[in-house]
């Protein structure tokens, strides 16, 4: 029987029983894009691609591997830690800056609410539909939920289905609604700007995945087999995973 659902042990569980490595790795990766996401690398008439696609997809890697062993919620749990952790570094550079007064330093550190506020919806809407999505396409493979063809078919569509979200999220509030709004970063961005970046990314992205999707594979299967996470898994997901287990 699963023990009663408190989310303070259960992120204490999880986080005694994920890898460090891995929280390092997926909180550097989000804070990382939070700053990226500034700067716009492709402007075209009917195109704009900011620099965050660089390192979009490894979050969305990580949560895939977290959900297929931990489950979506405990990948929920990661993603809050996350958007907590860029919201704690985003007002240390703020302050910073404020400090320093220093043009270049707010350059590279300094940190619009626009974007800030923008990347962190747009993460925590995208984040919980891939966590959820990637699960329920579990469904159709449990007789077989440890093969490459479960895994792919349900990391592949989770995270096309996501990063298009994310990516259409933040674009439209970054660059298309706050933009008007006074304090906000003044880069705007068109309507077809913004579909045809968040279809192109997304597909770019899910091939990035895809290249390191035997990774994730392979990452999934050693976890299992060392018995990763099953203090977690059998106090709060024996249930409806026992077959991690």
């Amino acid at each position: 029987m699963n023990a009663k659902k408190s989310l303070p042990a259960m992120t204490a569980c999880l986080l005694k029983s994920l890898p460090i490595t891995v929280t390092v790795l997926f909180i550097v990766d989000t804070v990382l894009m939070n700053y990226l996401a500034r700067y716009t690398i492709v402007n075209l008439p009917w195109l704009a691609v900011n620099a965050a696609i660089t390192v979009s997809w490894v979050s969305f890697l990580i949560l895939d591997i977290v959900t297929k062993r931990f489950g979506p919620e405990a990948a929920n749990i990661l993603s809050v830690i996350a958007a907590v952790t860029n919201f704690t570094c985003s007002v240390v550079c703020a302050i910073i800056c404020a400090v320093a007064k220093n043009p270049v330093l707010d350059n590279v550190i300094g940190g619009q609410w626009s974007v800030f506020t923008a990347s962190t919806i747009a993460f925590i809407a995208s984040a919980v539909m891939n966590n959820y999505l990637n699960a329920a396409l579990a469904k159709p493979f449990e007789g077989n939920p440890d093969g490459k063809l479960a895994y792919s078919v349900r990391t592949f569509v989770s995270t096309l289905v996501s990063q298009f979200t994310d990516n259409f999220l933040f674009l439209f509030l970054a660059f298309f609604i706050f933009p008007y709004i006074p304090t906000a970063l003044p880069v705007r961005w068109t309507m077809p700007q913004i579909l045809v970046c968040s279809i192109l990314c997304a597909i770019l992205e899910l091939v990035s995945e895809a290249i390191f999707a035997p990774i994730g594979y392979h990452v999934c299967k050693k976890w299992k087999e060392k018995k990763i996470g099953n203090a977690y898994i059998t106090k709060y997901y024996s249930k409806e995973l026992r077959h991690e287990v």
